[in-house]
């Protein structure tokens, strides 16, 4: 009887057990198919998405191996006779080489004049208050919306008044401080903790010792956006260097570009051959800072 009893009362504890862990097994196992559709359908769109975005691309490059080839059809995904002729001719009956190097030349003096000016004065607006600092960096900002077509007109007749038309450094000075840079780069000053400036303030350091020792490692993710936007308009600036620079040998690449399209035949794999030599610097400076941008991001997210 004792054993008989003991049999009934286990298989009375065990019932329960199970009738309330099979919903819950259920409930998991749903809940993980969920998760899994999920996540294989925002995969999907993801690869879809790339996809498109990459197309016209992978339409450039097509076009530009795929001699006497127009833009009426679309072309084949592999050429049949495929050749690099258009990319000989743009270097050997054009001095696009030349014109690489003159927009690489400013591309890399902007940047680097742009990360010092952005970064001082991202300095002084969030670490040296002054009376109407908040005033002045408002007004700052507001410059932001007054687009470039509107300043062509003031900034020639400067650059006329001061000789300075037809030359580099024309082109240059208009690039030398953005608002942007400036205010990226003081929200990024603004997230380092004020106590590693009092710190080093009592170890006897200034405000250079500080600037470079603390502020500008602890920025490196904004430096890096800051040199990806910088290189990029500068790069791909059209407007202002159409308008200053009219000799042929100071050129920059979009306007070569623009110069390569006819005004009744156009010669469309020269053309691609060029939009895809001018893409390059721009994937290898993204491909290097592409580290930096990604803690940037990931940093501002958590903060």
């Amino acid at each position: 009887m004792a054993d008989a009893t003991t049999t009934d009362a286990t298989t009375a504890d065990a019932t329960p057990v199970r009738s309330v862990g099979r919903p819950s097994l259920k409930r998991d196992t749903r809940s993980g198919t969920r998760r899994t559709v999920g996540f294989v359908l925002l995969h999907v769109v993801m690869i879809i998405g790339a996809l498109l975005m990459f197309f016209p691309f992978l339409w450039t490059i097509i076009t530009s191996i795929s001699p006497g080839a127009g833009l009426t059809l679309a072309p084949a995904l592999f050429p049949d006779n495929p050749s690099l002729a258009a990319y000989l001719q743009l270097f050997t009956e054009r001095p696009f080489g030349q014109v690489m190097v003159n927009s690489l030349l400013l591309a890399v003096i902007t940047t680097v004049v742009q990360l010092f000016t952005s970064a001082t004065a991202g300095y002084a607006f969030s670490r040296l208050p002054f009376r109407g600092q908040g005033v002045v960096f408002a007004i700052y900002l507001a410059t932001m919306m007054i687009p470039l077509q509107v300043l062509i007109v003031p900034l020639f007749s400067e650059l006329k008044a001061f000789g300075l038309l037809n030359t580099y450094l024309g082109a240059l000075l208009p690039t030398f401080a953005t608002a942007f840079g400036i205010f990226l780069l003081r929200q990024a000053i603004n997230q380092v903790p004020r106590e590693l400036d009092e710190a080093a303030t009592i170890d006897g350091a200034g405000h250079f010792r500080i600037f470079w020792t603390i502020i500008l490692p602890n920025i490196r993710p904004a430096l890096a956006t800051l040199v990806v936007f910088a290189f990029m308009g500068s790069w791909n600036s059209f407007l202002w260097p159409l308008v200053v620079l009219r000799s042929p040998e100071l050129q920059t690449l979009p306007v070569a570009l623009a110069g390569l399209v006819g005004q009744y035949t156009t010669q469309w794999d020269v053309v691609m051959a060029g939009s895809v030599v001018s893409v390059l610097p721009m994937l290898a400076l993204y491909i290097f800072a592409q580290k930096y941008i990604i803690q940037g991001v990931a940093s501002s997210g958590i903060k």
